[in-house]
């Protein structure tokens, strides 16, 4: 039933989403779209010389469950590697369309508040603006690195998601 992904705790955390001015000067930014739904989240991200996250700031125009995601990342993003995050988004887009584990033990458990987006996996329409803030996030640091790796300006970038199939 459709009211079991958007449940009281999915429905605080799309309430209350940190970091929520974007930043003055990123070293990078990006914005993901859903075309299904027309959600939209664009994101800064500031990295240090080792590749963490040290400032982050987004804008999240989204249904419940894309500000619920996007209130998780924000969480938990400052400190964050490249390699982290790749491989949280990886594991979200495992739990949503290939039935996968949440990842409950990922980076210490520091992530665990991700399990609570595991019943959108039914909802293959839903998949899209739930995942929107990863696809973001991780086009927005690997910008940021290739911008550090070449002393060029700040980038920003647009991700499209066509729905279900993305």
């Amino acid at each position: 039933m459709l009211n079991e992904i958007y449940n009281k705790r999915i429905l605080e955390l799309a309430s209350d989403i940190p970091h929520g001015e974007r930043l003055a000067a990123p070293d990078a930014s990006a914005t993901a779209v859903s075309k299904l739904c027309g959600s939209k989240v664009t994101v800064d991200v500031k990295l240090d010389g080792e590749g963490r996250v040290v400032d982050y700031g987004a804008d999240v125009k989204a249904c419940a469950l894309g500000q619920a995601s996007s209130s998780i990342m924000a969480r938990h993003v400052i400190g964050a590697s490249a390699a982290e995050l790749h491989e949280i988004g990886a594991a979200m887009r495992r739990m949503l369309k290939e039935g996968g584990e949440p990842p409950r033990e990922i980076y210490g458990g520091k992530w665990k508040d991700l399990e609570v987006l595991e019943p959108v996996r039914e909802y293959k329409a839903r998949h899209a603006s739930t995942l929107l803030v990863f696809d973001a996030v991780e086009e927005a640091v690997d910008a940021a690195l290739a911008e550090k790796g070449s002393g060029t300006a700040p980038q920003t970038g647009t991700l499209t998601s066509t729905g279900p199939a993305a």
